[in-house]
């Protein structure tokens, strides 16, 4: 028996295994690849990507988050960054470019640390530390928010945006919806963006968004005898079918003699002629139905004057309750005048090439609808998104009531002291939060070279700004240098900031820790090959 030594294979066959530095590189080049991607839309001079799927469906945008969303990735590290951009979409509405460009940076300098030595492990304590303190500091830069203050946190959310042309007007939709909905309790403000209803139509220019103070209904009276308009609206919500219930088992009717059929035909007519007239004496001339309406219970209430619509959503439903004051009730039995909710106007209006049901004029209402407008479905769909992201930033300045000022000053500041915090550190983790100060200058270095400025002038001006105690001073993308952003009215919510710091960090803490890839697929391709023709 001879003593050579037989291989032990523990990993079946077409496992490919990537480990130690080859592992960590080939990661952070997943994870840097990803952050190109999406590094040309920061700011407000940052280019759109237009995105084609196997469909053939066209996306044209510069919202980070749908981009990594549309883009069809493999490699695992990218998918973990890709997780940072849904993650700060959900709990921000903003700022995914930020975090993702971020996570990037730190990964990036992180590989400059370990081609030193120094040990992964190292360097992710240097970053949790680096982390706690920036965000420390962040609330140290925190200014309280006025209504004033909130519609220009929302013109920075839409600059840079296709909507940036008509921003004081979005801005002003936005902050409107925002305080309509806004609800206080003992823990502070809370809004529910799910209140604020959006409908978008394409045909007309984006000026002829609107806010309305209800509801808009993408449905249409059910009977053109119907009155097109009712002022001093009394609106029913019923969520039941008006028409001759069917019996749950099978049953016949015996038929004998003729009479007996128009017999039985006037009872079904009478019984509908009756379910109309408690509708009718309930007060109510507005009738919204969750489910059908029989033909001739709509013959009956076009006779009466009744306004209706049938099949509204669940949804709509519920936030015709929240604007009008009504409430929804299951069985027309129930229904009395204390049921009904209260609109100075229900209409019906052509918008585009269908007709919508406006409900307008709610005293008290905590849902509110907008209508964007749009040359082409590709300008609506990104006037969407860009308003999206706008109301959703206005939100969360109003819950949080602080915001900071933007133009990358922030991060500017923040690196500052991260740098003089670094010192007092000492050991190899200084290396660490120093280079976790150099990465967040990636953010206003980023702005200037999206706006075709010089860079290194740029970080030399902003670093010159802060030293002298000029800590609101940001990145002047449209004439180059750096101007106080607070005068500019330049603001983004403190949430935004604080989660992109955050979720980059510890991110990118995660993808240094692995030192070993074990991909299980059958001749699963070399993890470094996939990003090769990624250049953008």
């Amino acid at each position: 028996m001879t003593n050579s030594q037989q291989p032990i294979f523990i990993l079946k066959e077409g496992t490919t295994r990537t480990s130690g530095r080859t592992a960590q590189s080939n990661n952070i080049a997943a994870a840097k690849a990803v952050a190109e991607a999406v590094r040309s839309t920061l700011g407000p001079k940052g280019m759109d990507k237009m995105l084609v799927d196997s469909m053939g469906d066209v996306v044209i945008t510069n919202d980070g988050a749908t981009i990594l969303k549309e883009m069809d990735i493999e490699h695992p590290a990218a998918k973990m960054i890709i997780e940072i951009a849904k993650t700060q979409e959900q709990h921000c509405f903003d700022g995914t470019t930020t975090a993702v460009v971020l996570a990037g940076e730190l990964l990036k300098r992180s590989e400059d640390l370990i081609e030193q030595n120094v040990h992964p492990t190292v360097i992710c304590e240097g970053f949790r530390l680096a982390s706690d303190k920036a965000i420390e500091l962040i609330d140290s830069h925190a200014i309280d928010v006025d209504e004033k203050t909130l519609a220009e946190v929302a013109k920075t959310a839409l600059t840079g945006k296709s909507a940036g042309a008509v921003k004081e007007f979005l801005s002003d939709i936005c902050v409107r919806a925002v305080v309509a909905v806004a609800q206080q309790d003992d823990e502070g403000i809370f809004v529910d963006l799910d209140d604020v209803k959006v409908e978008k139509k394409q045909g007309g220019s984006i000026k002829d968004s609107s806010l309305v103070d209800g509801i808009i209904l993408d449905k249409e009276r059910v009977h053109s005898g119907m009155p097109r308009a009712i002022d001093g609206a009394k609106i029913a919500l019923v969520n039941s079918a008006i028409e001759v219930k069917k019996t749950e088992v099978d049953a016949k009717i015996q038929i004998t003699d003729p009479s007996m059929l128009s017999q039985f035909l006037d009872e079904e007519e009478s019984y509908i002629k009756g379910l109309v007239d408690k509708i009718s004496a309930s007060g109510a001339n507005v009738l919204i139905c969750q489910k059908g309406i029989d033909d001739l219970a709509q013959h009956h209430m076009a006779k009466s004057g009744i306004f209706a619509i049938r099949r509204a959503k669940k949804s709509d439903m519920e936030a015709l309750s929240k604007a009008t004051g009504g409430r929804v009730v299951t069985t027309l039995e129930d229904l009395s005048k204390d049921d009904l909710g209260n609109a100075s106007k229900v209409d019906e209006r052509k918008i585009g090439d269908s007709d919508m049901v406006f409900i307008t004029g709610c005293k008290q209402a905590k849902a509110v609808s907008v209508l964007l407008r749009g040359g082409t479905e590709h300008v609506v769909d990104e006037i969407r998104r860009a308003f999206d992201d706008a109301i959703g930033v206005v939100s969360v300045a109003h819950e949080d009531g602080k915001v900071l000022t933007g133009g990358g000053s922030v991060l500017a500041a923040v690196s500052r002291d991260l740098r003089s915090y670094a010192e007092g550190v000492g050991g190899r983790e200084q290396m660490a939060i120093e280079a976790f100060a150099g990465a967040l200058e990636v953010i206003p270095r980023t702005l200037a070279e999206n706006a075709g400025l010089d860079p290194v002038n740029t970080i030399i001006a902003l670093r010159k700004a802060h030293s002298e105690g000029k800590t609101t001073h940001g990145v002047n993308v449209y004439d180059g240098g750096v101007v106080d952003m607070q005068a500019g009215n330049v603001y983004e919510p403190t949430r935004v900031v604080e989660q992109a710091i955050q979720s980059a960090s510890e991110t990118a803490v995660m993808i240094l820790r692995i030192d070993d890839v074990i991909s299980s697929k059958g001749g699963a391709p070399d993890m470094g090959s996939e990003f090769d023709g990624m250049e953008m």
